[in-house]
């Protein structure tokens, strides 16, 4: 399909004195439109599958806004690399905050697009802003910390000890440990599809930086996304693959959202092929635009 014009805009709101940076973008001659937020991959930033998701939902008409969470890519905050996805969840809501003052939206008509880790951050800012009328997810990955206890068995206690270390050696010394976030030994993102987008030119923007916060394990460890899937009750759908991150753990979600809602299965070569791939991303922005058209 033909793109409409786009205007882009590069825009900044604060959270609690942070300066956060993004991308809006708006279909010329929108007047009071529809507008989608985007919450992307852990350690990921704007250049990355929440831009590429914004531009394809642009083209089809709505005002899209991606950005870098604090910590990460052009935002500000200390420490950098920091995971954390209780503090995403405050951007989140900021983000909707500026998203509703914007003279091309419509505040009655705000929705969000989750993609892997972001689906389930943003399954907590869902759960609880009302300005949120309607959302999607992009293979999303939905944290479970009884799952990721017995994921990681004995090593549980000892990393997340490790990272407690590295939280208070931040906050005696200032300086933050950190691993690679792809690559080898040992690092957030093991997967070798993981290290196929990040760490080779495929994902590797300007803007990205291959490193991760120790400390960020605290957080990330027990993040649990499963319950906040109760407190849902605007219009959901899911788009999924079973070749896609933790298919069981997505439907678990599905299954205990309270409100309207609609599962999708496409056919894919893993998870990073939804950040990247035209036709994948095509088709995923398809059943957004279905979604969104429908509620929003």
């Amino acid at each position: 399909m033909g793109e409409p014009s786009i205007r882009e805009e590069r825009v900044a709101f604060e959270v609690e004195s942070v300066d956060v940076v993004g991308v809006l973008r708006v279909p010329l001659g929108a007047r009071a439109s529809g507008a989608l937020l985007f919450a992307g991959p852990m350690t990921s930033v704007k250049e990355q599958a929440t831009g590429n998701y914004a531009v394809a939902m642009a083209a089809r008409g709505f005002v899209t806004l991606a950005f870098d969470h604090r910590h990460f890519g052009e935002s500000q905050g200390v420490p950098r690399q920091f995971e954390h996805p209780g503090r995403k969840v405050e951007d989140f809501r900021a983000a909707f905050a500026f998203l509703a003052s914007r003279p091309e939206v419509d505040p009655d008509r705000i929705g969000a697009v989750g993609v892997c880790a972001g689906a389930g951050y943003l399954a907590l800012a869902v759960a609880g802003d009302d300005r949120v009328r309607a959302w999607g997810t992009v293979a999303g990955f939905f944290h479970d910390a009884g799952q990721q206890r017995a994921w990681m068995g004995d090593d549980y206690e000892p990393t997340l000890d490790h990272a407690i270390a590295a939280r208070e050696h931040f906050e005696d010394t200032g300086e933050a440990q950190v691993i690679p976030a792809v690559g080898d030994g040992e690092v957030a993102m093991p997967l070798a599809e993981a290290f196929e987008y990040y760490g080779t030119p495929r994902g590797s923007v300007p803007n990205y930086v291959n490193e991760f916060a120790l400390m960020s394990r605290e957080q990330t460890l027990p993040w649990d996304a499963q319950s906040a899937a109760y407190d849902i009750t605007v219009p959901t759908v899911m788009v999924h693959s079973e070749k896609a991150l933790a298919p069981p753990l997505a439907r678990k979600f599905f299954a205990s959202l309270g409100g309207l809602k609609e599962q999708v299965w496409m056919e894919s070569n893993g998870q990073i092929d939804f950040y990247d791939d035209p036709g994948r991303i095509d088709s995923a922005a398809d059943e957004l635009t279905r979604h969104f058209r429908a509620y929003l």
